[in-house]
């Protein structure tokens, strides 16, 4: 028989070298250690375990062995990622330094239906046994990384923050400034009527003026709605006229908005995040169903 590279090895040893036997449900794999001349039992989750992690178990064991590989009966090389249980259910040759060793594993009964399903019952049950147990060290693991991430988040956001406030107390500023004006103009406009009214004309000159002057005012409110699609509400033109001040305001000073509203999304994502994981019972739900909880 021929490795990879098409040289023969130097021995080629019968399977009773290397035994296979199963104890407690669990694989014992026999073999003897090349520079201790002495038989080692290694026992391998076949589940979990692959075949590269019981390579390196063998040659952590026997530091004289300078070469460990797996090759199946055809030749190829099985890869180190393969399942110890997959590898058990065919024959195959362990290669250590230049020897082979021919193994055939022992043949398990099969299962009937209702073992089986027994046995995919313990399954879950250890699963859900593991998951239990290590549940305590991953969510202290998630709770550091998501407590390192809004330290993060909160360190970006401190100046943004402050560069807000700014714009928001010079846009406030500018809209209540427009608001006064608008009451001082029309303080003015009625005091103008009044005086061409009682002072200087009559009601009879005075009256269509004051028609085209609410005409006037109706075309205005009709052009805000075409230009806005919006009723001129004043709490909603006070908003708008505050956005257009603000928008106008962050412009100049390169404030960033799209960046600053995606930091505080992923700052309120990382907190509900936070908020789930100090709440076991919630750990599986949904973010709506929480939400509709609450």
């Amino acid at each position: 028989w021929r490795g990879r590279e098409g040289k023969p090895y130097s021995t080629l040893v019968p399977s009773d070298e290397v035994t296979i036997n199963y104890r407690h449900g669990l694989p014992v794999i026999t073999l003897m250690l090349p520079s201790r001349s002495e038989r080692c039992q290694f026992t391998v989750k076949p589940v979990v375990t692959t075949v590269g992690a019981f390579l390196q178990d063998v040659q952590r064991e026997d530091k004289g062995i300078e070469r460990a590989e797996v090759f199946a009966t055809d030749g190829s090389k099985v890869s180190d990622a393969t399942l110890m249980e997959v590898l058990l259910k065919n024959d195959f040759k362990l290669v250590i330094n230049n020897t082979a060793y021919s193994v055939s594993p022992p043949v398990k009964d099969k299962l009937s239906s209702e073992h089986a399903t027994d046995v995919e019952d313990i399954k879950s049950l250890v699963h859900r046994l593991f998951v239990a147990l290590h549940l305590e060290d991953h969510q202290i693991r998630k709770e550091r990384e998501l407590l390192q991430k809004l330290d993060h988040l909160k360190e970006q956001l401190l100046p943004l923050e402050q560069m807000k406030a700014r714009i928001m107390e010079s846009a406030d500023a500018k809209t209540s400034r427009l608001l006064w004006v608008g009451l001082a103009l029309m303080s003015t406009q009625g005091g103008a009527l009044a005086w061409l009214t009682w002072w200087v004309y009559s009601w009879d000159i005075m009256e269509p003026v004051t028609y085209f002057i609410t005409y006037g005012s109706a075309m205005a409110f009709y052009a805000y709605f075409v230009l806005t699609k919006q009723d001129y509400i004043y709490p909603h033109a006070k908003d708008r006229q505050f956005l257009h001040y603000f928008y106008r305001k962050s412009k100049k000073q390169r404030f960033n908005v799209e960046q600053y509203n995606k930091l505080k999304d992923d700052l309120a994502e990382a907190e509900e995040s936070l908020r789930r994981l100090r709440q076991p019972l919630r750990l599986r739900l949904p973010i709506q169903e929480i939400n509709d909880k609450d």
